[in-house]
């Protein structure tokens, strides 16, 4: 819900409760702060849906960039103690009750988007930001992980897709399967970014990339983003399967032995999970 009466489309500013968008000309910022650590809970969700609804139809937008205001996680992952709320929000947009639905909205909507990362971006996070078109890091504190495997579920929301489509085999199958960090040199290095850069440079960077986009004929951007997308995008089944997947392996009792394991260790929090991986080391003893 805004909590302000300006509208994207009119005024140059409008807030939801966890994202402030402003536009400069045809491109839209939009920042995401969700205290205490950017999860992707219903309320992220929510807004998400809202910001894109009010976008799509103003053809005088034209980009959409993603950034955080917090610098040390940019989405974090998923809220594990909400699951359940998220699929009438995603209903809304996609029509399916599926974040995976949802994020594949966004890949294939008229809208060019952009994230600019900085801090970490796990699970539905990661799986958010390779959805979409482009991603430029911060080398000094981007950190990109898949750690589902280490509760014993898989990536619901195109996470394998993306990597597969991106790294290929051998990456996507090292990347899903350590549940490990990856900084920004080697996600450039394996393709999961287009580039890492240093953090000084990373926001003007992003905002000439976007404002050029902005300055050539729209049909010309449409018409390469639906040749990319024909060739690269998963089809929308692939999507649902996945969702599914993850959907049956979170009931599972391990899995949800392994989180309440993790919760107990400090999982959700800011500070625990600034070492994620080693946590999900000591999970199998706890769980």
């Amino acid at each position: 819900m805004l909590k302000e009466v300006d509208h994207i489309n009119g005024t140059q500013q409008a807030t939801f409760e966890t994202i402030t968008a402003h536009r400069e000309g045809g491109v839209l910022f939009a920042e995401i702060s969700a205290p205490p650590m950017n999860l992707l809970g219903p309320e992220l969700v929510r807004d998400l849906v809202s910001l894109i609804q009010q976008t799509e139809p103003d053809d005088s937008i034209r980009v959409l960039v993603f950034k955080s205001a917090d610098p040390d996680y940019f989405i974090s992952h998923v809220d594990v103690t909400r699951i359940a709320e998220y699929g009438d929000l995603s209903k809304k947009l996609s029509g399916e009750p599926s974040i995976a639905m949802l994020f594949r909205y966004l890949s294939a909507s008229r809208l060019v988007t952009i994230a600019q990362i900085e801090g970490r971006v796990r699970g539905v996070g990661s799986e958010f930001v390779l959805a979409c078109d482009m991603r430029f890091a911060a080398l000094e504190s981007a950190i990109f992980g898949q750690p589902e495997v280490g509760f014993g579920l898989i990536p619901g929301s195109g996470g394998v897709q993306h990597l597969t489509r991106l790294m290929g085999r051998g990456r996507a199958l090292e990347v899903l399967l350590s549940a490990d960090d990856y900084d920004a040199e080697m996600a450039e290095r394996y393709g999961l970014i287009n580039r890492a850069m240093p953090a000084a440079a990373l926001g003007d960077f992003v905002k000439s990339l976007a404002r050029r986009i902005d300055s050539f004929p729209a049909f010309g951007v449409a018409a390469i983003r639906e040749r990319v997308n024909a060739v690269s995008l998963a089809p929308a089944d692939d999507f649902r399967r996945d969702s599914s997947l993850f959907l049956d392996c979170v009931r599972k009792p391990e899995a949800q032995n392994r989180i309440k394991a993790a919760l107990k260790r400090g999982f959700q929090t800011r500070e625990a999970e600034m070492a994620l991986p080693g946590m999900l080391d000591d999970l199998a003893d706890n769980a």
